[in-house]
């Protein structure tokens, strides 16, 4: 939904432990995928996002024990850095879609430089990747793939998965398909993708508190179609006339954008302006939640919580976060107490809001701790 890490948008992170070999060629893969970027450092770290914009193992020994945390965590994010290497994923045979909100460079701040190898894709259809906001082959399933087809590509025998939004819904997935490849898991803004999530946010649940953002996404439908507005704008986003899909576009991602914050961004706003990054926002986030985010069953990620129970986790939730309500942090928190459960009380959905960025910092450089020090 809404976006990194950041698997974004938002987005997610992935470490391994020994210090990466040589980084080979990104150009022998398949045809067209996913763009990446990379800082090399020590250890490994993937990060894949949404938007905000919605991926971050048992091997190492790394169980989920109490941690005390004996000394100061930092919490400031870290100087802007650049990678030493881009090129495009090309994975074997699935598409990659996910909410389509792209990375962005802001969204290695959250990482040590010094410790960890950064790594942000954009996924299928989102961001640089190509096609732009292609539907096709691209699924929940197919992201796993391509994450792992990274993952392998780059010789990296297991990470730390770090999303938010959408991006906690693919690194609870990818997580649950591959938990011996997962060192530890930071999650924030959590989204399960159940039918109840939808509808809160899609369906007319959040404009009890925005009623003013709301009516605009409302209007846009005509009063016949709106039993249903994910239908009706899927109906529009995949219209043949692409100044349809463009005006559909901007009427979901703002309605998104003005609700992704406590209080109101304009800069986080104006992105409901660009027609380029709203097309594949709307689309592919439209396209996910029609097909029930391709899981077999609505709490699919609650059921499977068992196969990632042993990995350490810390869920970071803003308190009033209007676009991934607290009940899903709850419900996980319930199904998973051993994970460590920050709640902030003072911020929205935002990952760059001041209380998550200082939580999700802190949650990362307790991993790191615990990587150097042992558990």
């Amino acid at each position: 939904m809404p976006t990194i890490m950041s698997l974004l948008g938002f987005t997610s992170s992935l470490v391994s432990f020994a210090p990466p070999p040589p980084l080979p060629s990104l150009t022998p893969l398949l045809p067209s995928l996913s763009c990446l970027s990379i800082r090399r450092r020590n250890p490994l770290l993937l990060s894949v996002r949404n938007l905000d914009y919605k991926c971050e193992s048992q091997a190492s020994g790394l169980y989920m024990e109490p941690v005390k945390e004996s000394v100061e965590l930092n919490r400031n994010l870290y100087a802007n850095i650049e990678p030493y290497e881009t090129g495009f994923l090309k994975p074997v045979v699935f598409l990659h879609g996910g909410p389509g909100g792209g990375t962005a460079p802001s969204n290695r701040r959250f990482f040590d430089p010094e410790f960890y190898r950064i790594i942000l894709f954009d996924q299928r259809g989102a961001g640089k990747s190509t096609p732009h906001a292609s539907l096709e082959e691209n699924t929940t399933w197919d992201l796993i793939d391509d994450i792992e087809k990274l993952r392998e590509h780059l010789k990296i025998p297991e990470w730390q998965v770090f999303g938010g939004s959408w991006g906690s819904t693919l690194a609870l997935a990818y997580s649950q398909s591959h938990p011996e490849k997962v060192t530890g898991l930071v999650l924030r803004g959590i989204f399960l993708l159940r039918k109840k999530e939808i509808d809160w946010f899609y369906e007319g649940g959040a404009a009890a508190i925005f009623p003013d953002a709301w009516e605009s996404f409302r209007d846009f439908i005509p009063e016949n179609e709106r039993g249903c507005f994910i239908d009706a704008y899927s109906k529009r986003l995949n219209s043949d006339d692409l100044e349809t899909q463009y005006a559909a576009a901007r009427a979901w991602t703002k309605w998104e954008m003005m609700t992704a914050h406590l209080l109101p961004n304009e800069e986080t706003v104006k992105r409901g302006d660009d027609d380029i990054f709203s097309l594949a926002f709307a689309r592919i986030e439209n396209h996910y939640f029609v097909n029930k985010g391709f899981f077999p069953s609505d709490s699919f990620l609650l059921e499977n919580v068992d196969k990632i129970r042993h990995i350490n986790t810390t869920i970071v939730q803003g308190r009033y976060d209007v676009c991934c309500p607290m009940m899903s942090a709850w419900d996980l928190h319930k199904a998973w107490p051993e994970a460590d459960l920050k709640v902030v009380p003072d911020a929205g959905h935002s990952a760059n809001e001041p209380g998550i960025t200082a939580e999700l910092v802190a949650a990362n450089e307790k991993l790191k701790n615990i990587i150097k020090n042992g558990p």
